[in-house]
């Protein structure tokens, strides 16, 4: 890696504050292309803020989570659930000494790979991909700002540090970590990434799960009297229930969730205290070398976090109004993806080009790459719309 780990930003991380398991921006392991360091930041801000104004950061905001754009305006989408699960992960790092900006940094980049239509549209393009060597939006994520973001005069992607791009990278197998050189050791190793990376999958989890029983509610697909059944939703109904019991709708509903994201994240910031008060890392290295995360929900919490994960999949996510859309989400991807691939001059002439080039390095599976490429970049809406232009011979092509 042709990085600048160890150079000093005249921006640097408050030391006072970091514990001294938290990473530290001027012991980054630098980024691929060489660069001057900010003069007024830290590394991590700096990615942060090139995350902000990326392409694919402001698509986010017509992808969505469990509802499909055009069924309303008050759904989660990716882009807002991304900036709820930063703000987790941004109380969470301060309570425990982490470094802020590079949690928040890891957050708002997540979900910059992922398809339209949500995991429906992963699904599919995953199954189109499987000769191809398969869709995963992690490593999509990464693909996005290693490669596919064309910002810079000096280099493809953002160049963002190890450290981010670690964190995007949640999962891997071992044949995508043989290709990602230093960036894959620690999945061929069986290392731990480092706490913020740690705290992102944490955050991701705790906004999915509440912010989808807002969502579900909201939609009229669950409802609070059968909420009630799973232990975290119920504790605190119960809760406000005898606090306010005049208090009905929206407010309700808004009282509830917000209390359970309340409990859940105390929960995490005293369970993770107490682990780390008990491995006792010294340094980033040894948090590495741990043989689990060291940060982690108590038992309870776990388990009733898994206990409302099991509800909403069985009540939302394959509810039948949810399952028609997903059908629908699946065909307009597949047909999509097995028209393009078919003939890459149906798509614009950039990626057109990249399919040339693509094909040209690595045959067949290059081309489909490319068409994951451009399929996994679009927005919901554009999705549908580019399907109607295709096989809709009344629209406009």
């Amino acid at each position: 890696m042709s990085g600048q780990g160890g150079t000093h930003a005249s921006g640097s991380d408050d030391d006072t504050v970091l514990a001294v398991y938290a990473q530290r921006s001027a012991a980054s392991r630098g980024r691929r292309f060489a660069e001057p360091p900010p003069r007024h930041r830290t590394e991590y801000q700096r990615d942060r803020d090139r995350i902000v104004h990326s392409t694919a950061f402001r698509r986010l905001v017509y992808k969505t989570q469990v509802f499909v754009n055009h069924e309303g305006d008050l759904y989660r989408t990716r882009l807002t659930h991304s900036l709820e699960v930063a703000q987790i992960a941004r109380s969470v790092a301060r309570a425990l000494g982490l470094n802020e900006p590079l949690a928040e940094a890891i957050c708002l980049a997540h979900d910059l790979g992922h398809t339209p239509f949500g995991h429906a549209g992963q699904d599919a393009l995953n199954e189109c991909m499987r000769d191809f060597g398969g869709f995963e939006h992690n490593l999509q994520s990464l693909r996005v700002v290693d490669e596919l973001e064309e910002r810079y005069a000096e280099f493809p992607g953002l160049n963002l540090t190890f450290e981010v791009r670690e964190g995007i990278l949640k999962h891997c197998s071992a044949a995508n970590a043989r290709k990602l050189g230093e960036l894959g050791e620690r999945f061929l190793q069986r290392l731990q990434p480092g706490l913020e990376a740690q705290l992102a999958n944490l955050a991701d989890e705790v906004a999915y799960n509440n912010h989808d029983v807002d969502d579900g509610i909201r939609a009229g697909l669950i409802t609070i009297e059968d909420l009630c059944g799973c232990r975290m939703f119920g504790r605190q109904f119960e809760l406000v229930r005898g606090l306010y019991p005049q208090l009905g709708g929206r407010r309700l509903v808004h009282e509830v969730v917000r209390r359970m994201i309340d409990y859940t994240v105390n929960d995490l910031v005293d369970a993770s205290t107490a682990a780390l008060a008990s491995a006792a890392p010294k340094n980033v290295d040894e948090v590495r070398s741990c043989s689990s995360p060291l940060l982690m929900f108590s038992d309870g919490v776990r388990e009733d976090h898994l206990e409302l994960k099991r509800y909403l999949r069985e009540h939302l996510y394959r509810h039948f109004r949810v399952l028609r859309m997903t059908t629908k989400a699946q065909r307009v991807v597949r047909e999509l993806f097995d028209a393009m691939f078919g003939e890459v001059n149906l798509m614009p002439a950039e990626h057109q080009d990249a399919a040339r080039r693509l094909e040209a390095a690595d045959g067949a599976m290059g081309r489909a790459r490319a068409v994951a490429d451009y399929i996994a970049g679009m927005t919901d809406r554009f999705a549908i719309l580019e399907h109607r232009r295709l096989f809709n011979p009344a629209e406009r092509t």
